[in-house]
């Protein structure tokens, strides 16, 4: 909880722009508070409002968050050496409360990939604070959305909100140079219907990503004399 504690000042930010969004978009008041609860993405919530509100299909909503989720692939393949002892229902409790930053912190504090008593309860301690700040901010965006004027400039504090916590995730050649091709392929497809520009830019950033790991030289293991 120590470790997320600044963090969540950020979360908090971000939540309250994606509570508000939702019902400035149109959406009820019940169905934001539903969304809020059972979605916890807000990226993906972001991304699908204006898609929701525009009557757009339901496959290019459905494939736009799930584009914008398929990060979670690779938490979840990450952590599987971590987690594989715990039964079903158990993993399945610590999927939904999984976000970007306490997969963040959690690698940080465990960088070696074996079971530890500690490790659950390292989770759910960052976890719990995360959501906590998060679904808070969120509902108190949803209830007095209609009361917060958009001269406030909120819309900008969560754009910078998520900004850090984007530049948080990156570490490494291949992740930033994937940052930066998905910004440029955000802004030259934005003229594409339906904000598909986001789905362009999380192709495009994959793709150069995938292409940087394959084509980067490993390591190698020195081969120890038999003899």
């Amino acid at each position: 909880m120590r470790d997320m504690a600044g963090i969540a000042v950020g979360i908090a930010a971000w939540g309250l722009v994606t509570g508000v969004s939702m019902v400035k978009s149109g959406m009820g008041v019940p169905l934001a508070v539903f969304m809020s609860v059972m979605v916890f993405a807000g990226s993906a919530q972001l991304a699908t409002m204006p898609l929701i509100a525009g009557g757009a299909p339901l496959w290019v909503i459905w494939t736009t968050a799930a584009c914008i989720n398929l990060r979670f692939v690779i938490f979840s393949a990450s952590w599987r050496p971590y987690l594989v002892p715990y039964p079903l229902s158990q993993r399945l409790r610590v999927a939904y409360f999984t976000a970007d930053l306490n997969y963040v912190m959690f690698m940080r504090r465990f960088p070696d990939p074996r079971p530890a008593p500690e490790q659950l309860p390292y989770f759910w301690g960052g976890s719990m604070t995360n959501w906590a700040s998060w679904q808070v901010s969120s509902l108190i965006g949803i209830f007095l959305a209609e009361s917060i004027p958009t001269s406030w400039g909120i819309g900008f504090a969560g754009t910078l909100a998520l900004l850090g916590l984007t530049c948080s995730l990156l570490a490494g050649r291949a992740t930033w140079v994937a940052a930066g091709v998905s910004a440029c392929a955000a802004v030259a497809a934005y003229a594409l219907p339906l904000k598909l520009n986001v789905v362009a830019a999380i192709a495009a950033a994959v793709a150069i990503g995938m292409l940087i790991d394959h084509t980067t030289t490993k390591p190698t293991m020195p081969v120890e004399d038999a003899t």
